[in-house]
């Protein structure tokens, strides 16, 4: 079974209160602060509770993309702004002349 469907069924038996967690924790060898936290994890985001080995949830992942989308735009411009510097200097040198 995977993990994030194991979670996923742990939790619904607790948060449902078909069972308790030290009485599920007990019979599944879990701790019981790790099924109070899948249980929370699971009440924050029943949709998106846990994603997944090397998946994020939709908002992590919208986020990842503008940090990497501003990243790309701050490189570009500090090429830019050096580009133009230099083309700065140029100019000078040949008004000097």
């Amino acid at each position: 079974m995977q993990w994030k469907t194991r979670k996923r069924e742990v939790a619904c038996l607790v948060t449902d209160g078909e069972r308790k967690v030290s009485e599920v924790g007990r019979d599944l060898d879990i701790h019981s602060n790790i099924i109070h936290r899948w249980k929370r994890e699971y009440l924050e985001d029943i949709e998106n509770a846990f994603p997944g080995k090397g998946r994020m949830k939709p908002e992590a992942e919208e986020r990842r993309k503008l940090k990497r989308s501003l990243a790309d735009v701050t490189e570009e411009r500090d090429i830019l702004k050096k580009r133009w510097s230099s083309f700065q200097d140029t100019l000078d040198e040949i008004s000097v002349h």
